[in-house]
């Protein structure tokens, strides 16, 4: 009978003794890869990480949502893996910090009534965006059957909004070689608007060095703020203006207005010239006022200004040089 050694049989065996050790090896290794299995899934659990077999898992398709206004837009909410069969799912919009419900206990509610239905498994679909549904949508899945057996996901939704038309500020008339400067402002675009500026229906580019057309022109465009500048004005800056306002929604843009120029400042003659006859007819007004109240008139230079006492006494005065009086009948001692 042939005979043998090994690891678990240290000693001399026969066959049968061989294949019985052989079998119990064989357990031994069975055991190991066990502990290791369990181990691993213990470490996977503790780190949150369960296989899909285990627990509820969500996804997304887009954590980050772009949406015009007044158009429909639908937020992905994806069951990867689920035992349960009818899990609870929720929906809540958080905005400025606060959570609200949008869809509870099975049905739409809160800023979305009326405007969204849930799509399967759990996404929601919102028929005509407004810029206020902009913010923070979170997806909560609870399913009891599942060792893990809640998950949550969270998207961001931001609303474009078209511009509306900009208020656009236009000087009627410059100066040859004065700087001056054409505004336009809008408020109610998201994203902020960008700003561009047209002359005679042509738009001006941002650099006018970069075009041989406006090569010569010293004006500047700020394409955040809608500010075109002019630092000296040239009879060829004459014509007609308009800015437009504009986002990946759309654009508006306000009517235009004519700028003249002229090579004097005639407004300023005008002005001046108003002032100056206004100034005139003032003191001719003054003058006739003076004048009729006499303090200008003056008296002659040989011209008494002294007055004889009245002589109803009976005596009759002489002239001062003649040095004697005269008595009339009626005069007593």
């Amino acid at each position: 009978m042939a005979t043998s050694t090994s690891p678990l049989c240290p000693h001399p065996q026969t066959s049968e003794v061989l294949s019985v050790c052989s079998c119990s090896r064989a357990m031994i290794r069975c055991k190991m890869a066990m502990a290791r299995l369990v181990a691993c899934l213990a470490l996977y659990t503790s780190l949150g990480h369960i296989p899909s077999s285990l627990g509820v898992i969500l996804r997304t398709t887009d954590k980050i949502v772009w949406a015009n206004e007044f158009e429909p837009i639908e937020l992905t909410c994806l069951i990867e893996s689920i035992s349960t069969n009818n899990p609870r799912i929720e929906w809540k919009k958080i905005k400025n910090g606060v959570p609200s419900y949008v869809y509870f206990q099975n049905k739409i509610s809160g800023d979305l009534e009326h405007r969204a239905q849930l799509r399967e498994p759990a996404n929601i679909l919102i028929f005509n965006t407004t810029r206020s549904d902009t913010a923070e949508y979170r997806c909560e899945v609870a399913a009891i059957d599942d060792q893990r057996d809640f998950d949550e996901i969270l998207i961001s939704l931001a609303v474009r909004v078209k511009p509306v038309v900009p208020r656009c500020s236009v000087p009627e008339a410059v100066t040859v070689g004065t700087s001056t400067e054409l505004r336009c402002l809008e408020n109610e675009g998201f994203p902020a608007p960008q700003y561009r500026w047209f002359h005679n229906n042509e738009e001006l580019p941002q650099d006018p060095k970069n075009s041989p057309r406006f090569i010569n022109s010293s004006y500047s465009i700020n394409p955040d703020t809608g500010g075109l500048k002019f630092r000296r004005v040239r009879k060829e800056d004459a014509g007609e203006y308009y800015c437009q306002a504009k986002n990946d929604a759309g654009h508006a843009q306000c009517p235009p207005q004519i700028m003249e120029v002229y090579d004097v400042d005639i407004l300023g003659i005008f002005l001046k010239s108003l002032a100056a006859v206004t100034l005139f007819i003032c003191v001719t007004a003054c003058l006739c006022h003076s004048l009729k109240r006499g303090c200008f008139h003056k008296k002659g230079h040989n011209e008494n200004n002294y007055n004889w006492p009245a002589q109803n006494d009976g005596v009759e005065y002489g002239d001062a040089d003649e040095g004697h009086f005269r008595h009339k009948s009626s005069f007593v001692i």
